[in-house]
């Protein structure tokens, strides 16, 4: 078994509230967000790999594997995040561990994969999630692969997609960033998040 877990960026959602397209293909700062949240994971992850859904070639430029859901319907974060479980189990058999984080998150931590692990390991709990100041972000998280078939029982057989209800019933440990001067978990979900994300990026070069 390896220490070091893969990582899964999550970039099968539908953009609703940006009027579609794949937002990690915006760039802030000069970088697309995609590029920016794989340039923080990889040195922290064994391989990466990408959850998404449609034509895999947009993603052609990253040289990464690019895996849709199998549940359909666009389930949710959980499919995509059983996706990289599946995956990972099939040809990563050594990773006991997955860590996942959204593709709309462009200043992710350095450290998101060593807190995630720290706070697992001292609390005990099988399951990793952040927050930061007062928010919890669920699919920024940390993923046990020998749960995946609980995780595909529980979006099938009960249709179950909130990630806190599934992850409270297994133990979810909790790792805690401040949410100043830049919130390592800020998404961009709109045209103004977007704008506010290149203002950070000019204020904070370094986030």
């Amino acid at each position: 078994m390896t220490s070091k877990p893969l990582g899964l960026i999550l970039a099968g959602g539908l953009a609703r509230r940006m009027g579609g397209g794949d937002k990690g293909l915006i760039k802030i700062g000069g970088e697309t967000i995609l590029d920016r949240a794989l340039s923080r994971m990889k040195p922290q992850c064994s391989r990466m790999i990408i959850n998404a859904n449609g034509d895999p070639s947009r993603f052609a430029f990253t040289g990464l594997p690019v895996v849709p859901d199998d549940i359909p319907d666009f389930a949710g974060p959980l499919a995509g995040i059983l996706a990289g479980l599946d995956w990972t189990a099939k040809n990563a058999p050594e990773v006991e561990y997955v860590a996942s984080a959204p593709g709309d998150c462009p200043f992710l931590p350095r450290d998101l994969v060593t807190r995630l692990e720290e706070a697992r390991s001292k609390e005990g709990n099988p399951l990793a999630c952040a927050k930061s100041g007062d928010w919890r972000h669920p699919v920024v998280g940390l993923w046990p692969v020998a749960l995946r078939a609980d995780l595909r029982h529980a979006l099938i057989e009960e249709n179950l997609h909130k990630i806190e209800i599934w992850t409270a019933r297994h133990g979810v440990a909790i790792a805690e960033w401040p949410d100043q001067p830049v919130d390592p978990f800020f998404n961009a979900n709109t045209p103004e998040d977007v704008e506010r994300a290149q203002e950070i990026a000019r204020a904070h070069p370094g986030a």
